[in-house]
C-alpha cells in the first residue's frame, strides 16, 4: 500500500508540474493572449502528455471565451479542475497569470527606457505578425470543432458581420447567440416530441392491419 500511495503521489506531483509548466511557458512566450495561447497549450496537454482529450480541450476552450474575465485564466481553471481537481485548478491558474503579472510589471517600470524605433520596433512587428497567425490557427481549430451544421454556420457569419460592420459589443453578441441557440434547440425538441406520437399512431395502425 505504501508503494502504491507513493506512486500515486508522484504521478499527482508530476501532473501538477505539467499543468503549471505548460501554462507558465505558454503565457510567457505568447504575446497576443486569448486565442493565440491555445495552440501551444494543446500541443503539450493533448499530444505530448495526454492529460486531456482533444474534444474536452476544445469544449473548455469554447467555454473559457464565453465566461467573463481573462480567457487564459478561465481556460487554465477549467483544464486544471478537469485533470487534477481543485488544487490542479489553482496551480494551472497560477502558471497562467504569473508571467503576465511579472512581464507587465517589468514593462511598466522600463517603458520609458525601451527605444521606440530601430531593431526593437522591428522585433515588435515580428511578434505581432506571429501572434496574428497563432490567433488565426486557434480560430480555425475552434471553428472546425464548433461549426458542424447550417445553424452554427449562420450564427458564426451573423456574429462576425455584427461585430465587424456594426461594431456590436461582444457581451451583447454572446447573449444574443445564447438566446437564439436556446430558441433553436427548444424548437427542435418540440418538433421531435410532435413526431413521436404520430409515429406511434402509424405503428399501431400498421399493427392492426
Amino acid at each position: 500500500m505504501e508503494i502504491k500511495d507513493t506512486i500515486e503521489k508522484t504521478s499527482k506531483l508530476k501532473m501538477y508540474w505539467v499543468l503549471f509548466y505548460t501554462f507558465f511557458k505558454a503565457s510567457t512566450f505568447t504575446f497576443a493572449g486569448g486565442l493565440a495561447i491555445l495552440p501551444a497549450i494543446k500541443h503539450d496537454l493533448v499530444e505530448k502528455y495526454n492529460l486531456i482529450t482533444e474534444k474536452d480541450f476544445m469544449e473548455y476552450a469554447t467555454l473559457s471565451q464565453t465566461f467573463p474575465g481573462v480567457i487564459v485564466l478561465n481556460f487554465a481553471s477549467l483544464v486544471g479542475r478537469h485533470t487534477a481537481g481543485f488544487l490542479g485548478m489553482i496551480i494551472a491558474g497560477m502558471g497562467a497569470i504569473f508571467p503576465a503579472f511579472f512581464l507587465m510589471l517589468v514593462a511598466t517600470i522600463l517603458a520609458e527606457m525601451i527605444p521606440k524605433e530601430g531593431a526593437v520596433l522591428g522585433a515588435v512587428k515580428g511578434i505581432r505578425a506571429a501572434s496574428a497567425a497563432m490567433i488565426l490557427s486557434a480560430a480555425f481549430s475552434l471553428g472546425k470543432y464548433n461549426i458542424k451544421n447550417a445553424f452554427s454556420l449562420i450564427i458564426m457569419i451573423s456574429t462576425f458581420m455584427l461585430a465587424v460592420f456594426l461594431n456590436v459589443e461582444a457581451p451583447l453578441l454572446v447573449i444574443l447567440s445564447a438566446l437564439v441557440g436556446w430558441l433553436y434547440n427548444r424548437m427542435i425538441r418540440n418538433k421531435h416530441k410532435k413526431q413521436k406520437p404520430e409515429n406511434k399512431e402509424e405503428e399501431s395502425q400498421n399493427g392492426n392491419d
